[in-house]
């Protein structure tokens, strides 16, 4: 069973619009702003607890494990989640991979070879900072392939994710949705405070003359690669309190659906826990 913030971002399938999907909105959630960090921060306890299970079953063999991705435009908030959301759980049972501009090396290879060699192991928590899906956005806003390589790989990407669910992966996939306006607040917001002058990049302002285009490539493949697998969810970023809080709902959602159990003891309980009582005393 999915919460109201899950199955109200969740995409159907079909035509994607996002012009239709407002990015300053709170789908599936009635609360404010405090009401909304303070809802998030609630979370911590079974979230933990259950990352702890999922890190435990691996001990007994179980392949189970988790991916999150995280894909947006510039400012949209990965960082934000990963600090806010994915803080919430050890960061020993978490593995986060970003993905930049591919090397020389990995330009050789098929899209998808690095990113298999940044997928998590079992019991891990998984998060893509950017992904495979940059494959289809970036490279189709700016000619760095084919059309008909790009064609093919949303094809690639149905088959790669069907085979992750086989292996034992739940695969999330969020888009954080922000709007243009809110982004060049971000963006001004950052020049105008030294603190934050590392964090910006005089490439993002070239990037917002492309923002159609990256709409357009962004709908075709949230419409080409959402499956009843490995779904898509928009999730509106004007807020970061909300775009935090439904990010770690649906996460929550997922490792709730798992019904992870704590592994069985693989030896006699009664018998070392005799053996500890009557252990003489260290000196």
């Amino acid at each position: 069973m999915t919460s109201a913030i899950a199955d109200a971002l969740r995409l159907p399938s079909g035509p994607v619009d996002l012009t239709a999907i407002d990015p300053d909105s709170a789908p599936g959630f009635d609360g404010k702003k405090a009401d909304g960090k303070a809802a998030l921060a609630g979370m911590q306890p079974e979230l933990a607890d259950l990352q702890e299970r999922l890190w435990a079953e691996r001990t007994a063999g179980s392949e189970r494990r988790v991916l999150l991705v995280l894909q947006g435009m510039d400012t949209s908030g990965k960082g934000g989640v990963l600090r806010h959301t994915i803080g919430l759980v050890d960061p020993q049972g978490v593995r986060i991979t970003s993905f930049k501009a591919p090397t020389e090396e990995e330009r050789a290879h098929d899209f998808l070879w690095r990113i298999e060699k940044g997928l998590p192991e079992a019991g891990y928590i998984g998060v893509f900072d950017r992904s495979h899906y940059e494959d289809v956005l970036i490279a189709r806003v700016h000619g760095l392939a084919d059309p008909d390589e790009i064609e093919r790989r949303y094809g690639a990407i149905n088959e790669f994710e069907a085979r992750l669910v086989d292996e034992g992966f739940s695969v999330l996939k969020c888009m954080l949705h922000i709007s243009a306006d809110e982004q060049k607040a971000r963006l001004a917001e950052r020049l105008a405070n030294p603190e934050k002058h590392w964090k910006f990049n005089p490439g993002d302002l070239d990037e917002r003359a492309h923002w159609p285009a990256y709409r357009e490539a962004y709908e075709i493949a949230l419409e080409r690669t959402g499956t009843d697998i490995a779904p898509w969810h928009v999730v509106p970023a004007d807020k970061k309190w909300f775009r935090n809080l439904a990010v770690g709902q649906i996460l929550l959602d997922t490792l709730r659906g798992l019904d992870l159990q704590w592994p069985t003891a693989d030896f006699d309980v009664t018998a070392e826990t005799e053996r500890l009582a009557a252990e003489a005393p260290v000196r």
